[in-house]
């Protein structure tokens, strides 16, 4: 079954991030991203631009709204996301502890609702 970890924090636990941090923390994350795939597991990954550079579109009611930024304002915004394919939420779990970003902030694990329809 398909999971989805969406990888939440707050931006301004990086605000002090230099270049030497940055580097480091991508091999921190290639480093589990290597163990996902050697696990057979790993299904796709991307980090996301900050939430100030969202746009938010709905056409509920019929009209079409554009609002720059995200959905709602808050402390801790997505970041980015994982997804993997293991056979149980029990699975998922282990593998959301072993995420850097569970360190740092939230994560948020879904089941793919299309496996289910």
């Amino acid at each position: 079954m398909r999971y989805t970890f969406l990888l939440y924090s707050n931006p301004a636990d990086f605000a002090h991030m230099g270049p030497d941090d940055w580097v480091e923390m991508k091999a921190v994350y290639g480093q589990y991203i290597g163990a996902l795939q050697e696990a057979g597991i790993f299904v796709d990954t991307d980090w996301l631009h900050p939430a100030d550079t969202a746009t938010t579109l709905s056409l509920k009611g019929g009209e079409k709204e554009v609002q720059d930024g995200p959905v709602a304002e808050t402390r801790e915004t997505l970041g980015g996301y994982f997804v993997i394919d293991v056979p149980d939420l029990d699975a998922a779990m282990a593998w959301a502890e072993k995420c850097p970003a569970a360190q740092m902030g939230k994560i948020e694990i879904r089941a793919s609702a299309m496996e289910s329809v």
